[in-house]
């Protein structure tokens, strides 16, 4: 028996590092492929200990979803709250996103490149999860609206805004897989220039137009 499994861990310590095996499991094989035993064996303990500290297989799922959830929102919102300007924490909160997928992709891969057809509890943590991210980014986009001296802007255009910057980030997630040797600065820096000279505009009060004449 390991030195592991000798040694008398308190529950909440015990239950970290089941999750911290886990998540390694779950991105490498993805849910439905991953198996209690190979996790169990990772963290040093039993399969019948997994199920006693975390109920099944979908319930150490599920724990794995609401910590690095929370791990992410945290970092984000830990980056972006101490800014100053609406540029900045924009910028804060970029980088604090690409550099919790750069530092942890096993974990970005377990909560949004997992098998399809999870199932209801699975994907109502995941709906719930993002409903939460979206919320933060939205709170920033419309206190940057606020603090504008352009016009007033429609309620729905900060949710659009939040869209458009949660897609565009989520997407550049895969273009980072394929370049794993790209730093988050500068990914960052590369994303403000595609994104922030509209949004300043935007937030100023000038628009795009269909020219006229234009079918």
């Amino acid at each position: 028996m390991s030195d592991i499994r000798r040694q008398r861990v308190p529950r909440p310590v015990r239950e970290q590092q089941i999750i911290d095996a886990a998540i390694r499991v779950f991105a490498r094989r993805g849910y439905h492929a991953a198996s209690v035993d190979e996790i169990a064996e990772l963290a040093g303990i039993s399969k019948p200990m997994v199920y006693l500290y975390l109920d099944s297989k979908e319930g150490l799922f599920l724990a794995c979803l609401r910590r690095e959830a929370e791990r992410l929102l945290t970092a984000f919102r830990a980056a972006a709250g101490p800014a100053h300007s609406p540029e900045l924490r924009l910028r804060a909160g970029l980088l604090a996103f690409f550099t919790f997928v750069t530092e942890h992709r096993d974990s970005w891969v377990v909560l949004h490149r997992q098998a399809s057809e999870p199932s209801p509890a699975i994907t109502a943590e995941l709906a719930r999860s993002r409903r939460a991210l979206l919320a933060e980014v939205t709170g920033l986009v419309r206190a940057d609206i606020e603090e504008s001296d352009g016009p007033a802007c429609p309620e729905d255009d900060a949710e659009f805004v939040t869209y458009t910057l949660v897609g565009a980030a989520d997407s550049l997630t895969d273009w980072m897989a394929l370049h794993p040797g790209e730093p988050p600065e500068r990914i960052t820096l590369r994303l403000m220039n595609m994104v922030w000279v509209g949004m300043r505009n935007v937030l100023d009060g000038e628009v795009w137009t269909t020219p006229s004449g234009t079918p």
